[in-house]
C-alpha cells in the first residue's frame, strides 16, 4: 500500500508541475501553443505507466479551475477540453514497459524510438480532444475563412506537434543525461 502512495504523490506532484509550466509563455503567434506541461507529464507516464498517468493527467485538468485558467464557452466543452483531453496525455504510459525492458537492455535505439511513440502517443491522444472541442465549439469562431474542422485542425495539429517535439527533443537529452528519471526508485 505505501507503495501505491508513493505514486499518487508522485502524479498529484506531476500535475501541479505540469499547470505551472503552463503559466510560462509559450505562444506562437497568436493562436498556436506549445504546452510545456505535457514534458513532466510524459516523463511521469514513462515511470508508471497508464493508469497513473491519465490520473495525473486528470488532475492536470482540474488544476485549472482553481488557477482560473478555464477558457469557458459552455459545460460540455469544458469537460472535453479540461476533463477529457488532459487524462489522454497519459497514453504514453502504453510504452512504459518497452522503454523500462530498453534500459535494462542498454539498448540506445529501442529507447530512443520509445520516447519518441510515447512523446507521439501522449500528445496526439490529448490533442484530440482539443480538435473535437475546436470543430464543435470553436469553430464558429474560425479564421482566415476555414471551414470548422479545417481551423481546429489547424490550430490544434500545429500545437500537438509543436507540444510533442518538444517533449521528445527535452525527453531525448534526459535519456542521454539523467537516464534514471524514467526509472522508478521502489
Amino acid at each position: 500500500m505505501r507503495s501505491n502512495t508513493k505514486v499518487w504523490i508522485e502524479g498529484t506532484i506531476i500535475a501541479a508541475l505540469s499547470v505551472m509550466l503552463s503559466f510560462l509563455p509559450t505562444d506562437v503567434g497568436t493562436t498556436f501553443t506549445l504546452s510545456l506541461g505535457q514534458i513532466p507529464l510524459t516523463v511521469y507516464a514513462l515511470r508508471r505507466g497508464v493508469r497513473p498517468a491519465m490520473l495525473a493527467g486528470l488532475i492536470w485538468g482540474f488544476l485549472h479551475f482553481p488557477l482560473g485558467q478555464v477558457i469557458y464557452l459552455s459545460i460540455p466543452q469544458v469537460l472535453i477540453e479540461y476533463i477529457l483531453a488532459y487524462p489522454f496525455a497519459g497514453f504514453a504510459g502504453f510504452f512504459a514497459a518497452k522503454l523500462q525492458r530498453a534500459l535494462q537492455e542498454k539498448n540506445h535505439g529501442k529507447t530512443r524510438r520509445a520516447i519518441i511513440s510515447a512523446c507521439i502517443a501522449g500528445t496526439f491522444a490529448r490533442y484530440f480532444w482539443h480538435f473535437v472541442a475546436g470543430y464543435i465549439f470553436w469553430g464558429q469562431y474560425a479564421m482566415w475563412g476555414l471551414s470548422p474542422v479545417i481551423y481546429s485542425l489547424v490550430i490544434n495539429g500545429v500545437s500537438a506537434l509543436l507540444t510533442a517535439l518538444a517533449a521528445t527533443v527535452i525527453l531525448l537529452v534526459f535519456e542521454k543525461i539523467f537516464p534514471n528519471v524514467f526509472i522508478p526508485a521502489d
